[in-house]
């Protein structure tokens, strides 16, 4: 039995024949939902770990005598540092070497790097494996929607899965400060990050089960246990099967390929980038802000955060109901519910302005006279507005990109971490310089710029999709 490959180093095998319960998107509803759940429960405790020691950060500067203010900055910058670089080499590996050995291996890795925070003996090793944790917990940014796209092939179950997926990426992150806040109070920055490890151990079971989901994986391996001949057809390195190194050199150039010539994909990272950052230059501001102007406890800075948590939530619903009318239109036969851009887009292009008015509302209620809840509620609009284009945007992204999206996500991750590695480190500096108000303004000036984004990509999209050699060798 022969297979072919692509260009891309992809094997094609549709002469190869597996069972059904071999096939990721033929799994019964049950797998399914524990694929699902196993996605949610990685992206659960990365997104917890980005901002864990957030309302512990003074009392481990007291702990190490740490005098320099930008030093406890670093236990998140640090982190993100690791969020920026993982990405790019666990993206493209999931490309190779399949999904389940990545989100294991990394799950894993990051439960022992969590354990070395928990009894560092130096400010040093904390932040050094603060930096490790960060490569760990990347990982599912960039996998766990592929695996999504590998199980759910109808569009608007992998819209759901997805939009949930970015839900929990939004609302976790505001429990760490709650989480770290309240324990330093009471006990031990320490105790912060075990238990952040007996939360990971507890799931451990239904991470070490997961199936591989990559059909391309699961049918190489299908020919190798099976002998089966593999036959290379109109391949760019000759007509012999290519190397180890030449294929990994495809596998892992892909990303920077594509933010560098997709348009969509880098515009996409650009919006992210900014909305992303500003979430965790939160977990710096928000202290400034609650404790500079009202003197409020660090616990209590950590309860400011749940509105954004409560609007991530309501920005699901909104999701799951426009998912819910677009498909209703599409059965209906409107021509206009029929491109992949309105599938998506429009939501994107209603959480824009969310976004800005949360920023103006924070900066301009801050003030002693004005009682803390009401800067805290526009937490309630950045939440919702984060989310909507979060998840529409990495919808949109995989609806294009499809097998290609871990390497378009891996780039746009990486995007994403270094500007949230950047940003809050410029916080005390921008919020001393400018003042609150001003700092929150300048944000919602640059956002509003982003924001036009994705009307641009409702209109030229179908345009940039079809010059796009990606998006043209999955049509064919």
């Amino acid at each position: 039995m022969m297979a072919t490959r692509t260009e891309n180093s992809v094997w094609l095998d549709a002469a190869v024949l597996l069972p059904d319960e071999k096939i990721p998107v033929k799994f019964s509803r049950t797998k399914k939902l524990l694929v699902a759940a196993a996605g949610l429960v990685s992206i659960s405790n990365s997104a917890l770990a980005s901002s864990l020691p957030s309302g512990a950060a003074s009392e481990i500067a007291k702990d190490f005598k740490i005098t320099n203010p930008l030093y406890p900055v670093l236990l998140n910058s640090l982190f993100m540092i690791g969020f920026a670089i993982g990405p790019l080499v666990f993206g493209p590996l999931s490309e190779h070497i399949g999904r389940r050995l990545v989100i294991i291996g990394t799950y894993v890795g990051y439960m022992i790097f969590t354990i070395c925070c928990a009894v560092s003996p130096s400010f040093s090793a904390l932040i050094f494996f603060r930096f490790l944790c960060g490569v760990a917990a990347s990982s599912p940014n960039v996998v766990v929607g592929p695996i999504y796209a590998d199980i759910f092939d109808i569009p608007e179950e992998r819209g759901n899965a997805v939009s949930i997926y970015g839900c929990v990426t939004a609302m976790m992150p505001p429990f760490g400060p709650i989480i770290s806040g309240y324990v330093v109070a009471k006990y031990s920055w320490r105790l912060s990050f075990w238990i952040a490890l007996g939360i990971s151990g507890v799931f451990l079971p239904l991470i070490l089960w997961l199936p591989e989901t990559y059909i391309h994986f699961i049918r190489r391996q299908h020919m190798k246990r099976n002998n089966i001949e593999l036959a290379v057809i109109n391949d760019p390195y000759g007509k012999q099967q290519p190397s180890l190194r030449e294929e990994l050199k495809v596998v892992f150039s892909r990303p920077f390929i594509m933010i560098v010539k997709e348009p969509v994909v880098l515009f996409t990272a650009l919006y992210l980038a900014l909305i992303y950052a500003t979430l965790y230059l939160f977990f710096q501001s928000y202290f400034i802000i609650y404790q500079g102007v009202y003197g409020l406890s660090a616990g209590e800075v950590g309860l400011t955060f749940l509105p954004v948590s409560g609007g991530s939530l309501a920005a699901l619903f909104i999701s799951l109901w426009y998912t819910s009318y677009h498909r209703r239109l599409m059965l209906s036969g409107a021509d206009w519910a029929m491109k992949i851009e309105y599938r998506r887009l429009p939501l994107a292009c209603f959480g824009g302005p969310l976004i800005i008015i949360s920023l103006f509302w924070l900066g301009w209620t801050s003030f002693p006279w004005i009682h803390p809840a009401v800067p805290a509620m526009s937490g309630f609009l950045f939440g919702a507005g984060y989310i909507i284009i979060f998840m529409s945007l990495l919808n949109y992204v995989t609806d294009a990109y499809r097998e290609f999206s871990a390497s378009a996500q891996a780039a746009m991750s990486t995007l994403r971490s270094i500007t949230a590695v950047c940003l809050p480190l410029a916080a005390p500096q921008m919020y001393g310089n400018l003042g609150i108000q001003w700092a929150c303004s300048l944000l919602g000036f640059i956002t509003l710029i982003l924001a036009i984004i994705p009307f641009a990509f409702i209109k030229y999209g179908e345009k940039l999709r079809k010059k796009s050699p990606f998006c043209q060798q999955l049509a064919t």
